[in-house]
């Protein structure tokens, strides 16, 4: 799907100010263009998106190649869905900045084994939902250690709010600050197009933005 680049501008535009009447914290803006074409990616950097957010190995790796042809200069990616070891090798090469969904050790050993010292966040299942991807709260902190042991750099703690359920994210994304305050961890990705707003009364660094930039998908 295509977008016009002044809509995404304009809805950028609007979320940016919707956090600064929020809070004076620098927060972090991740586009998610999944479902959306490589001219979306161009959009939302254009517009001062401080990064890509994609879901889907094969999804980001045909965008980086357009882009590429395009000759537009080195994104920023996020990799935010779930992951499955034997997709790493295949996104590893496009030099992701962030993996946001490290849940587990063996996840986290290739990534560092395809990406040495790459940046990774741990994804902590704070709503207890076992359709969730993330680690138990409990488990975080030897996470987190194990992941330092593999050389990895730890920026910080993500976590996915319950579907279409602002008030129910607060606890859940309360929690997680909480757990990144305790590791002695900077950022906590939390907050999308729903409760972005509730994720930054609570302390998020860094915000992760689909719908509400690009419209509903096809």
């Amino acid at each position: 799907m295509t977008i016009e680049a002044a809509v995404v501008a304009r809805n950028i535009a609007e979320v940016r100010a919707a956090i600064s009447a929020r809070t004076d914290r620098p927060v972090s803006l991740v586009a998610v263009t999944k479902g959306f074409d490589e001219h979306a990616v161009a959009a939302a950097l254009a517009a001062g998106a401080d990064a890509i957010g994609e879901n889907y190995a094969q999804e980001m790796v045909a965008k980086a190649a357009a882009l590429t042809a395009g000759g537009e200069t080195p994104i920023n990616w996020h990799f935010i869905g779930q992951l499955q070891r034997n997709k790493v090798k295949v996104i590893a090469p496009l030099g992701v900045a962030l993996w946001q969904t490290i849940d587990r050790l063996e996840l986290a050993r290739e990534v560092a084994r395809r990406q040495p010292a790459a940046g990774i966040l741990a994804q902590v299942n704070t709503t207890g939902e076992p359709q969730k991807g993330g680690c138990a709260p409990g488990e975080a902190p030897v996470l987190v250690a194990g992941c330092r042991d593999l050389g990895l750099a730890v920026h910080g703690l993500m976590t996915v709010g319950p579907v279409g359920d602002a008030v129910a994210a607060r606890p859940a994304f309360r929690l997680l600050r909480r757990m990144a305050d305790d590791l002695g961890l900077a950022d906590c990705s939390m907050g999308m197009s729903a409760d972005f707003e509730v994720a930054v009364d609570e302390g998020a660094t860094i915000v992760r933005i689909g719908s509400r930039l690009f419209g509903p998908r096809g």
